[in-house]
């Protein structure tokens, strides 16, 4: 005997013909969205990664110095400086003192940057004689850069809260000193610390009436006390002859 089925509710609602085509179009969206939104971090952290890869290549020595205009000019003068080659062995490249290291700071650099670029490609200072024409200009930029920062890029490595002057020579500690005191930065004191200065005065010491970059930077053989060949004494034989013309 069968059993009898249940008569249907006419009240209950008919099931909609595109409920189930409505969720599956839902159910594309939120994957396409979703598929979208990793496709775009994926993207952002690939291109931000290039972006610092590109601009920490620009901030290597071999970078500044595939231009030609720093490698004979300037890369030249750095290279017999204590900044390169020391007893410490601890060496400060170009990036070192000329790009910050603060990534704000460092943008704006970058920034400013592209002038230098515009006359690369300009030829401005493509042979020594542009370059030396040029130098004062060159570094009076710098040494306002620097003294606007507080020679932010020099006290990466040098404190003036560190300076033990127990170990300094007693004319640098009495200097830093006074200098600390003052309110001084780096920069006031040491513009020839790793590049020729222009053939100018300075503003350090005395008057030099506009001393050329020779007499900052004397060579090696006419450096030194008089008499440093005879062991240190200074040999008493007078005031130099004067030649005469026959």
């Amino acid at each position: 005997m069968s059993t009898p089925t249940p008569p249907r509710d006419s009240a209950a609602p008919a099931a909609s013909p595109t409920a189930s085509p409505r969720k599956r179009w839902i159910t594309v969206i939120k994957g396409f969205v979703f598929s979208l939104f990793g496709l775009g971090f994926v993207a952002g952290v690939l291109a931000w990664g290039g972006f610092n890869w590109s601009l920490e290549l620009t901030n290597t020595e071999a970078f500044c110095i595939s231009c030609h205009e720093m490698k004979e000019n300037v890369y030249k003068e750095y290279r017999n400086t204590v900044h390169y080659a020391n007893r410490t062995g601890v060496r400060a490249t170009c990036p070192d003192c000329h790009v910050p290291k603060e990534w704000g700071y460092k943008m704006i650099r970058k920034i400013q940057a592209s002038n230098e670029v515009w006359h690369k490609l300009l030829g401005s200072i493509d042979t020594p004689e542009k370059f030396n024409a040029k130098r004062l200009e060159l570094a009076k930029h710098e040494w306002t850069r620097m003294k606007g920062n507080d020679s932010r890029e020099c006290r990466n490595c040098h404190n003036f809260e560190s300076f033990d002057y127990a170990e300094q020579g007693r004319r640098s500690a009495v200097a830093h000193q006074k200098g600390l005191g003052e309110g001084k930065t780096c920069i006031d004191c040491h513009k020839g610390i790793a590049h020729t200065l222009p053939p100018v005065e300075q503003g350090v010491g005395a008057d030099k009436q506009g001393a050329s970059p020779q007499e900052f930077h004397p060579d090696a053989s006419k450096a030194g006390e008089p008499g440093a060949a005879s062991g240190g004494k200074a040999a008493d034989d007078g005031p130099a002859p004067v030649l005469k013309e026959r």
